[in-house]
């Protein structure tokens, strides 16, 4: 082990001896209760059996974004690891072993010989990297990106992160801006492949009947957004009284929350869950349910996007595009930069505007998708 190595692996143990206190009372939440256990005391979290391809990504996007090459890797032996409850489940979808990823020091122990290690967006863990290498790995980073916000960090930070891309033998990024910002850092080999979310399959698997007058989503929402959606839908609708909201909030543990919200808010207009309902003949449906959202998107007329009202980032365009839906959604769409090029007619508004950007909408045309990506030359560097 090098003197770095060293002194990183007892800063991040270090780290972990103070934070410990608070790692076990997360745990005993619904929403960490299995990942926290699994990633920083390796509870039901036994290294991987031999395998062809791991990858490693963070959530539900990243997982998702696996599915055209996991067909095209079908009859190989894929491992893949997460970070959060809900990446695990959609990993756990595939002919995978699907594992937590653990705490960085646990590493030594936990990564035995893989062959090829792909990283996927922008999950740069030090001994990750390192690890994989000195256990003879490939180590491959695709769809890799930089945002706008974090360049200025990282590039503070770029003697660090030389020494981290030192450990990666191909960066396949997302755009010519992405690749300058690898380069800067001091990483080598690096390719523009585009956004591989643009393979995406992107399907329905429960057909529902559309109920009159304009149907509006308001998607995967966070908190500090839902209020301003309500607001906006609220005034909205004195200039089309027929319309309907169905609102998805982006983490199941604020349904409730949210209901209240609603209740409290705009009680004067009729409201239902749809795990209580199952119809969408109220004014506002709460969406209270996991799994929903393209089949909810493919019956709506405006998408409002959530996730960038507030700082959180964005989020996916592509699905609500692929349906036609007309998207509203925030300014704070930095994590989101690159794939809402590849969608036409989007409407970025503050929460104050969103009735404003509901009326325009009536005249917009609907949303579509206009990039596609050569899986082919991603592939070659997979197989």
């Amino acid at each position: 082990m090098r003197v770095f190595d060293f002194l990183y692996t007892l800063l991040a143990l270090a780290l972990f001896g103070v934070a410990l206190p608070f790692i076990l009372f997360l745990s005993l939440k619904q929403k960490y209760r299995f990942s926290l256990p699994s990633r920083f005391f390796l509870y039901r979290n036994p290294p991987f059996r031999p395998h062809d391809v791991w990858f490693h990504v963070c959530s539900l996007g990243e997982a998702k974004a696996l599915s055209p090459l996991m067909e095209r890797l079908k009859g190989r032996n894929i491992a893949i690891t997460t970070i959060t409850h809900t990446g695990y489940e959609t990993a756990s979808r595939y002919e995978a072993q699907v594992r937590y990823l653990p705490f960085e020091p646990w590493l030594w122990i936990w990564i035995r010989r893989p062959q090829k290690v792909v990283i996927l967006e922008a999950e740069f863990w030090y001994l990750l990297f390192r690890i994989a290498t000195l256990r003879g790995a490939k180590v491959i980073a695709l769809n890799a990106r930089i945002s706008d916000r974090s360049f200025p960090k990282y590039y503070k930070m770029r003697w660090f992160y030389q020494r981290l891309f030192a450990h990666c033998d191909t960066i396949l990024c997302q755009s010519e801006v992405d690749r300058d910002r690898f380069i800067a850092l001091g990483a080598r080999n690096v390719q523009v492949v585009g956004n591989i979310k643009l393979a995406q399959k992107i399907q329905i698997h429960q057909r529902y009947f559309k109920p009159k007058g304009t149907l509006i989503v308001a998607a995967s929402t966070h908190e500090g957004e839902e209020m301003g959606i309500l607001k906006g839908f609220h005034t909205y609708r004195k200039h089309n009284p027929f319309a309907k909201l169905l609102i998805v909030p982006r983490h199941p543990e604020r349904f409730s929350e949210v209901e209240t919200m609603i209740r409290d808010t705009l009680h004067e207009l009729s409201f239902s869950a749809w795990s209580q309902s199952h119809h969408l003949k109220s004014d506002i449906t709460l969406i209270d349910a996991m799994g929903e959202l393209n089949n909810f998107y493919a019956i709506s007329d405006v998408a409002i996007l959530g996730g960038a009202f507030a700082p959180i980032g964005g989020h996916n365009p592509l699905e609500p595009a692929h349906f036609g839906c007309k998207i509203i959604t925030g300014e704070h769409i930095f994590l989101q930069k690159e794939l809402f090029k590849y969608v036409s007619s989007v409407q970025f508004v503050s929460s104050d505007g969103i009735s404003g950007a509901l009326i325009e909408a009536e005249t917009l045309p609907k949303s579509t998708i206009t990039g596609t990506i050569d899986l082919d030359q991603v592939m070659e560097y997979l197989d």
